[in-house]
């Protein structure tokens, strides 16, 4: 076990995520942590987005706007005794450097079988 009862699988596949969200290596990492058929939230636009086309695509929408950045602050097992919860601080990217919420999220992970996240939820932090 990892991180607060996490499972050392699923502690290094989501520290591996927030490391390359930020960067080009994403596209490729798509494959190796999101399920097919990955349920994940549009924040943008409040709606559920299905599939790791439809992520990559919101993805990509995030970077054309600005460049969004997340920081892994913690991970822990949800009182579900299932799902992990990472607690983030998130940021963006500009000329000037970068700028982080004062604030933390949760975003909160589910996963197949397999090892790979089957949905992500995002709920409000501290």
């Amino acid at each position: 076990m990892g991180a607060e009862g996490v499972p050392a699988a699923q502690e290094a596949l989501l520290r591996r995520m927030y490391e390359v969200f930020s960067t080009d290596e994403r596209e490729a990492f798509v494959q190796r942590c999101l399920a097919p058929d990955v349920d994940w939230p549009n924040v943008l636009d409040g709606v559920r987005l299905h599939g790791r086309e439809a992520v990559r695509a919101y993805w990509a929408r995030q970077f054309a706007a600005g460049h969004p950045l997340v920081r892994l602050e913690g991970l822990r097992r949800d009182t579900d005794g299932e799902a992990v919860v990472a607690t983030v601080r998130p940021g963006t990217r500009d000329a000037s450097g970068e700028r982080w919420a004062e604030g933390t999220v949760e975003h909160v992970y589910r996963f197949d079988g397999s090892g790979l996240v089957t949905r992500m939820d995002v709920r409000a932090g501290t």
